[in-house]
């Protein structure tokens, strides 16, 4: 199997889709067809040698490809172009006739429409050989695009806007109403072209974010002299230079210099984040004060914004619930109309005895009103500028059904370290249990804890500052701690829960135990296979943010829980302090994952669950909406979640909701008005006050109206500002 990316400049709304999926569908070996319709891509996967056979089936319905796209698989393998923005995405020229011409040509064919519709209303005749002649140039000028596309429409029967109207011309032709039919081909040519340039303004706020890091970067060579180099051909751990005022171009670590760095085209953070060497920084930011020097840890294509870029545009290509309803209302709905039309201007003819002209004429209006055109398009508009709204924010969600259903969360689950709190613990109490030392307890506790990534292990590590020990037999207890061999001997290090599994547990350590989690702190054993040697208490203070984030939750009538790891007493306190409704203590990954279930038999799908995206991964996965925290920087985060909060910083999760509800109430508006205004014209159409070109304004009017109002999302609302 092969995956061909091919850029359709033709290629603007559903409409176009359909008609490709019809032909492209019909083609031997054709697997799969995807579609990116604000970036005019589509990727075919299929079994052919070359692309041949594709490029010509396109060509047939008007949608032939521009220059060769370089292949992006849906899967989201690197793609330069598209992620950086480059030609590929950039790339959509349509005519090769100078801008001016067209215009002036299109200019030339409103003046003669209306030139020929005012000789009508002087009482020159409909088929008078002026106004037929004023009227077909008016057509050719401005509507052979769309007749072109609806006579593809007629050979296919492909039900969409250029086959309605086309249909519409040629009835209007043949009952004589000429000047009528070429204000009509002008106005939806006009109303096309608005269209568009609405649509661009969503196409452009992807391109917004693909323009924040810059094609080149100043390298350092091996003479110590640097040199400006285009960023993609910058190799991985190159030395990158990056003066005040300059944007990054790629993702790395600070050797040298100290800055403030502005962040939020990737982590939306509105307070410059201090950089010094050792500190990641990533490609699109901005260098605000000292010079800096990082080594590059990735490519252009590898960057965290490049990676957020694709996830966006692959989000692009998930239907969301609403269009998919959507959707397959248009395809139920416009055949049914059609036929409705078919009636209305056969049945008064041939069963009453009624004049055919003036019924078939209300049938050509019915036609130009069904296209569902606006009701179609309001959804990818509303949702493509939503879930772009939401990545300049630091908000990356995964894909328009994920937007949709925030807006229905009921219960948010929290882990507790470096969610609710800080995840950057430090040793408070070091307690010897017994004959054992201070100095003893932490450099076995450390040694063993040196081969373990928990944040709690980190804290131990850092707290001994002497020579640690060997150890052999290493093992980590998911959910408990860790064991291994020092000297010879076996000891573990691990919380409450597994001091009491290994049967250590006496009436003085309890006592110790209950004193640390007590105050919140987190109590950690460190003992020999039949003895407690001694007990480390380590401090994690929640964020600042924290309480802010739960209180707008339950503001949000969103009830909260959390769910850790630690021992019950510890995690109900930091629950208290932060304000969150019920703690669940003492829980290991496994009963995360059951939590979360029991949670969603009860509530259905609208529970969220917020962790770090490694350890939280059953609970992340089976919540309806995961929310990992942090994800800049964190490959594994940005993969796995739902929605990945760029930034540490949980009012991400409200805001979120905020944001999902807002998009879900215009997309609410979007669909009510668009259906709406087919209902008043229907009624207007059968009972002959609409004419064609009212139903051409208000078609294309609604479309302009609910696209204007789906951009909306691309504002920022009241609360943000």
């Amino acid at each position: 199997m092969r995956t061909s990316t091919f850029l359709i400049p033709a290629m603007d709304c559903p409409a176009e889709e359909s008609l490709i999926r019809r032909r492209l569908g019909s083609v031997p070996g054709v697997q799969e067809l995807r579609f990116d319709l604000f970036g005019r891509r589509l990727w075919v996967v299929h079994d052919h040698a070359d692309d041949a056979s594709i490029v010509a089936a396109l060509a047939d319905i008007g949608m032939t490809p521009s220059a060769p796209a370089p292949s992006q698989p849906p899967t989201g393998e690197s793609c330069e172009s598209c992620a950086s923005g480059g030609e590929v995405s950039r790339a959509t020229p349509r005519e090769s006739t100078p801008w001016w011409r067209r215009h002036a040509l299109f200019a030339l064919s409103g003046v003669l429409a209306a030139g020929a519709e005012t000789l009508y209303f002087t009482g020159v005749k409909e088929t008078s050989p002026v106004i037929i002649a004023m009227a077909v140039v008016s057509i050719l000028l401005g509507g052979l695009p769309t007749l072109k596309k609806g006579w593809i429409a007629l050979k296919t029967f492909t039900l969409n806007i250029n086959f309605l109207m086309t249909v519409a011309v040629i009835g209007g032709a043949f009952i004589g109403a000429w000047p009528e039919i070429s204000l009509v081909t002008f106005l939806f040519a006009l109303a096309e072209l608005i269209e568009a340039k609405a649509l661009d303004r969503a196409r452009n706020a992807v391109m917004g974010l693909m323009a924040m890091a810059p094609d080149e970067a100043s390298v350092k060579q091996p003479d110590g002299a640097w040199k400006v180099t285009p960023a993609s051909e910058v190799a991985v751990g190159a030395v990158v230079q990056v003066k005040p005022g300059e944007r990054l171009a790629l993702d790395g670590v600070v050797v040298a210099g100290e800055s403030s760095v502005n962040q939020a085209p990737v982590t939306g953070e509105s307070v410059p984040a201090d950089k010094k060497p050792g500190d990641k920084v990533f490609a699109g930011t901005i260098n605000e004060s000292g010079v800096l020097e990082f080594k590059t840890t990735g490519g252009k294509d590898q960057t965290t914004l490049a990676k957020i870029i694709r996830t966006v545009q692959e989000a692009q290509g998930s239907r969301a619930p609403t269009q998919r309803f959507v959707d397959s209302f248009a395809r139920v709905y416009t055949p049914i109309v059609c036929v409705v039309a078919v009636l209305v201007a056969v049945v008064p003819w041939l069963a009453f005895g009624q004049t055919f002209y003036p019924w078939l004429y209300k049938a050509l209006v019915l036609l130009v009103i069904a296209c569902p055109c606006a009701l179609v398009i309001s959804t990818p508009v509303t949702v493509v500028s939503g879930l772009t709204a939401a990545a300049r924010r630091g908000i990356l969600i995964k894909g328009g059904v994920h937007l949709e259903n925030g807006r229905k969360l009921k219960v948010v689950a929290l882990d507790k370290t470096g969610t609710i709190t800080e995840g950057k613990p430090r040793v408070t109490d070091v307690q010897p249990v017994g004959r054992a030392s201070k100095d003893e307890v932490l450099r076995i506790a450390a040694s063993l804890d040196a081969l373990s990534q928990h944040p709690v292990a980190i804290a131990v590590v850092a707290a001994w500052n002497g020579e640690r020990a060997s150890v052999e037999a290493f093992k980590s207890l998911t959910g408990r701690g860790v064991e291994g061999r020092i000297d010879g001997a076996a000891y573990f290090v691990g919380n409450h829960r597994l001091a009491e599994e290994r049967g250590v547990c006496s009436p003085e350590v309890e006592a110790t135990l209950g004193q640390f989690e007590a105050q919140g702190k987190t109590a950690i054993v460190v003992a020999s296979a039949s003895a407690v040697l001694g007990i480390i208490a380590v401090s994690d203070t929640p964020r600042a943010s924290s309480v802010e984030a739960i209180r707008s939750l339950h503001e949000l009538g969103i009830k909260t829980l959390m769910l850790s790891g630690d021992n019950q007493t510890t995690a109900s306190a930091i629950a208290k302090a932060v304000g969150i409704d019920e703690a669940r203590g003492g829980m290991l990954p496994e009963d995360k994952l059951a939590e979360i279930e029991r949670l969603t038999k009860e509530h259905g799908d609208a529970i969220g669950m917020v962790g770090d995206g490694v350890n939280d991964a059953p609970a992340l996965a089976k919540s309806t909406i995961g929310f990992a925290m942090g994800a800049a920087g964190t490959d594994t985060a940005l993969e796995t979640a739902d929605v990945a909060l760029m930034q540490d910083d949980l009012r991400g999760v409200p805001e979120f909701v905020l944001h999902s509800r807002r998009t879900g109430a215009i997309l609410a508006q979007n669909i009510g008005f668009a259906i709406g205004i087919k209902v008043v014209f229907f009624g207007l159409a059968l009972g002959g006050v609409a004419t064609m070109w009212m139903a051409v304004v208000a078609d294309v009017g609604a479309s302009l109206l609910v696209v204007g109002n789906g951009l909306r999302t691309l504002r920022p609302t009241p609360k943000d500002a």
